[in-house]
């Protein structure tokens, strides 16, 4: 375990509240649907860990910062959450910032436990510090590519914009299509509108196109566009990082936003304990909750188990996080070191390929599991 400089000594409990550094998006340009639905997760979580009597007895407290997909916003609030004693950072859902998060907690020796954000590499160097409950990138991008190829789209588009997230998105899917016969174009969302991407996916004969952009910009003009155009009638159009999740995809494209696949996390049944959860989180956002949210809610649950058994010591949360078994609201999470991954991962959360179905947008259907 790497020894944290003395400025950034592990928190000691003053006999108070147990503190959690909560990131989340809640503003633009984040996407503040999903930084929501985290946020009930976790708060929910909180309210039923103190309900039980706390940390041993001691209440847990949620310190929330809006991280407004802004990295440098991010980075400042770990300093600011170190400083007023957490014991754990929890939350994040944008991939960009998540990585500046964990790179920050890694530094200060802070244990971090990401709850959404997929990318493989957290941080450059594998850490001891960061633990997380989303699937990586790569498992869910392949088994994304995986239900292109078993629906016969072997020639794939993608409209893309600069982000490593997006860079790295594009990899693992160009390489796995590759291994199995298929291919990837890349196009660039900022050079073209989406009347000249409609044009560059006729000529290059694409059979799906995939939105690695922006919600809502440039994604849904995107989206109107295809639709529209009678050319591209029998083109796929797929979201892999789950923007047809958000409730603000159906009210902005109506019946063109249905139809249109992205990787879920979640299992074909909740158990009793992920059906408890589902209506509560249902009851507190007044909609059905996304994934998100259980990622939330699960986060907190692995914490408080953790300051309950190993005590509210930094040092001591991250040597914990190879000795974790938590019944969550998806199943049994326990932490591993991954191949490629440099946290410590839960391998797997359940993973499925939804859409919105054209014949009532309210209504998911699974289309395919990983």
């Amino acid at each position: 375990m790497p020894t944290p400089s003395p400025s950034t000594e592990p928190h000691r409990p003053d006999g108070a509240s147990v503190r959690i550094g909560v990131l989340a998006p809640l503003t633009r340009p984040g996407w503040a649907e999903s930084g929501r639905h985290l946020l009930a997760g976790l708060e929910l979580a909180a309210r039923e860990v103190n309900e039980a009597g706390g940390i041993e007895g001691r209440p847990l407290d949620l310190v929330v910062r809006d991280t407004a997909a802004d990295p440098q916003r991010a980075v400042a609030a770990v300093d600011e959450l170190a400083a007023l004693g957490a014991a754990a950072l929890a939350g994040e859902y944008h991939s960009v910032v998540a990585r500046a998060v964990a790179a920050r907690a890694d530094a200060l020796g802070l244990p971090f436990l990401c709850s959404s954000a997929v990318i493989d590499a957290l941080t450059e160097q594998p850490t001891e510090w960061v633990a997380r409950i989303a699937p990586a990138q790569s498992h869910g991008w392949r088994v994304y590519a995986d239900f292109l190829l078993a629906a016969g789209r072997t020639r794939v588009a993608v409209a893309t914009e600069p982000s490593v997230y997006w860079a790295s998105g594009a990899g693992i899917l160009g390489e796995h299509l590759a291994r199995r016969g298929g291919t990837l174009v890349e196009l660039d969302a900022r050079a073209l509108d989406p009347a000249a991407l409609c044009d560059e996916l006729v000529a290059q004969e694409a059979t799906a196109l995939l939105l690695l952009v922006g919600h809502p910009e440039p994604a849904v003009p995107i989206v109107r566009a295809v639709r529209r155009d009678g050319r591209l009638a029998g083109l796929l159009v797929g979201a892999p990082a789950g923007q047809p999740e958000l409730t603000e995809w159906a009210e902005l494209l109506g019946d063109d936003g249905a139809g249109v696949p992205f990787l879920r996390y979640l299992p074909e049944r909740l158990g009793p304990r992920g059906a408890r959860v589902a209506a509560a989180l249902g009851e507190q956002l007044g909609t059905a909750p996304s994934f998100v949210a259980f990622e939330g809610h699960d986060t907190v649950t692995v914490l408080a188990e953790v300051l309950r058994s190993h005590g509210a010591d930094r040092t001591r949360i991250a040597e914990a996080w190879p000795k974790v078994a938590v019944e969550g609201t998806r199943g049994l999470i326990r932490f591993s070191r991954a191949p490629g991954v440099s946290a410590w991962q839960w391998a797997w959360a359940p993973v499925a390929v939804a859409d919105r179905d054209p014949a009532d947008p309210a209504r998911f259907r699974v289309l395919h599991r990983g």
